[in-house]
């Protein structure tokens, strides 16, 4: 989701599209003015100058170029990816009762038991598959490592729910701002401090 704001005179009409706190996550992408003469020049990127206007720089989700991934053989592709789930198991699958059939006295063993909740954690598991993400040569740093949630099948048993963002955390990040007071006045620009949201949390949840 974002916020317009309308207040602050003759303006890029794009960058007045500000990221805020919403429960549509992860973000659309932000159209920008392609005009060049809204682009920081190579002037505007003193990193001892960005570095002070940011404040707490956090390496493991920003940075100023695009960072190497490690790839991990039979991971390339997102439909490859095995979920492990980590931790303490869920009490909601601790409390699950599994019946081989119904009306049977047996119940299944303990040794069984336990591996039928290993497998449905390990199915309804929901974790955050975080990516680099280009925001443009108009944010300092220009790279964020977002998060998103793992839709391409079903995290419940029977099929229904998939996992859906939980929970997210903000980053700030610089953003290159011009302003324009009145038509025959100069351009002027500055770095501002932005609010980022990245989704730190999946949980399996209904689909509607």
């Amino acid at each position: 989701m974002f916020v317009v704001l309308s207040n602050l005179g003759i303006c890029q009409p794009y960058y007045l599209l500000r990221p805020i706190p919403s429960d549509s996550l992860p973000l659309v992408e932000l159209k920008e003015d392609p005009d060049p003469v809204y682009d920081p020049k190579e002037r505007d990127f003193n990193e001892t100058e960005l570095r002070s206007i940011l404040g707490d720089f956090d390496s493991r989700f920003l940075s100023v170029s695009l960072p190497v991934e490690v790839k991990h053989a039979g991971n390339d592709e997102l439909d490859d990816f095995v979920p492990r789930a980590g931790g303490i198991m869920p009490k909601e699958i601790r409390a699950v009762d599994f019946d081989l059939q119904p009306g049977k006295k047996h119940k299944p063993s303990k040794k069984l038991k336990r591996r039928l909740q290993q497998w449905l954690w390990a199915y309804s598991f929901c974790p955050v598959l975080y990516s680099w993400t280009d925001l443009g040569n108009r944010f300092w740093p220009r790279f964020v490592r977002v998060g998103s949630c793992l839709s391409k099948r079903s995290c419940s048993v029977p099929e229904g729910m998939v996992c859906k963002p939980a929970s997210s955390t903000h980053l700030t990040t610089l953003r290159w701002r011009c302003v324009q007071r009145k038509a025959a006045e100069r351009l002027k620009c500055a770095w501002i401090p932005v609010q980022y949201p990245v989704i730190t949390d999946c949980k399996c949840s209904c689909s509607s």
